[in-house]
């Protein structure tokens, strides 16, 4: 499919720069699967939800992986010291991260990275600016490091209109986060509160969690013409033997599994062995869902708003269909709900 098919105007008003205050004070958008539109609440998900239903959540964890650098200057040339923004975003190996540097111009392999006690050397320098660094720490050393010196790594939209503070340190975790790996949250969850949990228990719905460490480059752009010739990043994801019964048998028993985010959905997607069964594995996964895919575990989404011409605003069409998420987009937008990261939701039932 080309690319444009996916895009639409956003004003810049509707841009979330701060989550609601309490996170279950978010709108959310029903998508039914016969394409209806009603204006509700995140509060209401209890409401809309059947007893029996099974929501997956994404436990992952955000780390402080936006992190401010200094390459000295080079012996031989290359002008003094430059400042670097580097956003950590998929871990290789104990002492070894994949990042994105700004300006990449100014790097290059050899090269050597200093952020505050904490040093890097460019390993690798990839087209687009992707780059290897190997520090001087590792293993949970490094993990300290980092978190000593980097901040929460906000979607560049969000930051480009405002500095990260200490507010987002909250603001940016999820209530179940609990496993350390990702460089973007999984913003769905990000409206759950103790309260909506609960009630959504009174109702007789069911939870599960799941993993996936969310990278930086689910913000990249597509920068092809054609869906088709469009390469993923990858990210590692992990369903455990719990998870996985409790998963297959809600699929057994017709009940409705209903991932929240499109990390958790990509994740029992990706781990799936067959319509209706998920496999305990754990792994890398590229996994690009666009209009035409047949889901074989999840029966709905809950998700936020997603950029023009975007991963995810391909993959809510392939769950709602595309002139439905069109229509949806655009009711949101006359209707100022808030998008992007800190917006609103929307609930999208599978097209029929």
């Amino acid at each position: 499919m080309k690319v444009t098919d996916f895009d639409f105007e956003l004003p810049e008003a509707r841009i979330a720069l701060r989550p609601a205050r309490p996170r279950d004070a978010a709108r959310m958008l029903h998508v039914s699967s016969d394409g209806a539109l009603v204006d509700r609440g995140v509060r209401d998900l209890p409401d809309v939800l059947q007893p029996g239903d099974l929501i997956v959540f994404n436990d992952t964890k955000v780390i402080p992986a936006a992190l401010d650098g200094v390459r000295p200057a080079r012996d031989h040339g290359g002008g003094g010291d430059v400042t670097l923004e580097v956003n950590l975003h998929k871990r290789e190996a104990a002492d070894a991260w994949r990042a994105f540097i700004r300006p990449a111009k100014r790097i290059r392999e050899g090269d050597t990275i200093r952020f505050g006690e904490l040093t890097a050397r460019v390993e690798r320098k990839s087209e687009g600016g992707d780059t290897l660094l190997r520090f001087d720490h590792s293993g949970a050393l490094l993990d300290e490091a980092i978190a000593a010196t980097g901040v929460p790594p906000l979607p560049p939209y969000i930051a480009r209109k405002r500095g990260v503070d200490e507010q987002d340190n909250e603001d940016y975790q999820t209530l179940f986060a609990r496993e350390e790996g990702s460089v973007a949250a999984p913003t769905a969850g990000l409206h759950f509160t103790e309260r909506l949990l609960q009630a959504l228990k009174d109702r007789g719905v069911e939870m599960v969690h799941v993993t996936l460490h969310v990278g930086a480059g689910t913000f990249l752009p597509v920068k092809a013409d054609d869906t088709d010739d469009h390469a993923m990043h990858s990210e590692w994801c992990t369903i455990s033997e719990a998870a996985a019964a409790q998963i297959n048998r809600a699929k057994a028993e017709r009940r409705r599994v209903i991932p929240v985010g499109t990390t958790a959905l990509r994740t029992i997607e990706s781990l799936a062995t067959g319509p209706g069964q998920v496999a305990a594995s754990s792994r890398d996964t590229d996994i690009f869902i666009t209009p035409g895919y047949e889901f074989r575990i999840a029966d709905a989404l809950m998700t936020n708003f997603h950029l023009p011409k975007s991963t995810l605003f391909m993959l809510v069409s392939a769950m709602s269909g595309l002139d439905v998420m069109q229509k949806a987009y655009a009711h949101a937008i006359a209707e100022e709900y808030r998008f992007y990261s800190y917006g609103d939701a929307c609930l999208l039932e599978r097209q029929t």
